[in-house]
């Protein structure tokens, strides 16, 4: 997680291709059993480091594909699996907003609707309400539903 945060700090830095490739070679060493926190906080980030949108649809995909792979058995005697599932806003957001680049509104919304009822399980602090405050932004951005 130490080394993702590190690349993702390059990416907040500006250095887009900088934090693909460290994100790229860490992806590679995790490797398709890795762990599911690790694949999941991993994908979430190397999607943000695309220039193309399919390409940030498929990384997303990869990180919802991670965090539904637990079982509700992990969930209930795994901390790591009750960080994971607090991202779920976040997972369906971020698909929201690629469906919306690709031009696929019904799609944006079904995401954007799944954004909107995993976020109560978000917190009262700023991640939470940042996350709240962006699915609301995206939901204006699309309009109402015809």
């Amino acid at each position: 997680m130490t080394r993702i945060g590190q690349a993702t700090m390059l990416l907040h830095a500006g250095d887009r291709e900088e934090a693909r490739n460290r994100l790229g070679a860490l992806w590679e060493e995790l490797g398709a059993d890795g762990d599911l926190l690790h694949r999941c906080t991993l994908a979430h980030y190397m999607a943000d480091t695309q220039e193309d949108p399919d390409t940030e649809l498929a990384w997303d995909l990869r990180a919802l594909g991670a965090a539904e792979e637990l079982s509700e058995e992990r969930v209930a005697r795994d901390d790591s699996a009750v960080a994971l599932r607090s991202l779920y806003p976040s997972l369906h957001l971020n698909l929201a907003a690629d469906y919306v680049k690709l031009r696929r509104p019904d799609a944006a919304r079904v995401h954007l609707d799944r954004a909107r009822a995993a976020s109560e399980a978000l917190g009262d602090d700023g991640y939470g309400n940042g996350v709240r405050a962006a699915i609301g932004r995206l939901e204006s951005r699309l309009g109402p539903q015809e």
